[in-house]
């Protein structure tokens, strides 16, 4: 099996997804995303997703440059539409929102739908735990959103 650099497979998810319609910031986070994944070992949350990606891009089940529309929002929780967006750019940026606004409140929750598959669930709390000490806790449903 031939060894590839994560340097080298960020430049073909970013290429790939590039081709497929996302922005080279839209790609550049979802190339993160997969990457770090390989990187610690949940190859099942890769670079092997990026076709599976392009496919739901091309059947219109993800849609490029989505907007992210916050819907509901108090001091302390925020409701997020990702309009079918890609799901680790949605998710992030819900991330980051949320992050701020517990550095002014103490305690923030966001809740986020209409998006697409997010990646690695473990990516979101260490974004927290990291960037500036919070505890972070996600829930998921089961089952498979489905762009209507």
């Amino acid at each position: 099996m031939p060894n590839v650099s994560a340097e080298r497979l960020t430049d073909i998810a970013n290429a790939l997804l590039q081709a497929a319609g996302a922005s080279a910031e839209e790609a550049a986070t979802i190339a993160r995303y997969n990457i770090g994944a390989n990187l610690v070992g949940h190859d099942s949350h890769g670079i092997i997703l990026i076709p599976t990606y392009i496919d739901r891009i091309k059947a219109g089940h993800i849609v490029p440059g989505a907007p992210w529309t916050i819907i509901q929002e108090t001091g302390t929780s925020t409701v997020i539409d990702g309009n079918w967006g890609f799901g680790y750019v949605v998710t992030d940026r819900a991330m980051r929102y949320t992050i701020d606004k517990a550095e002014q409140q103490q305690v923030a929750a966001a809740t986020v739908y209409h998006q697409s598959h997010i990646g690695r669930l473990a990516s979101y709390p260490l974004m927290a735990a990291r960037d500036r000490n919070y505890l972070y806790r996600m829930i998921k449903r089961h089952g498979i959103a489905r762009k209507e």
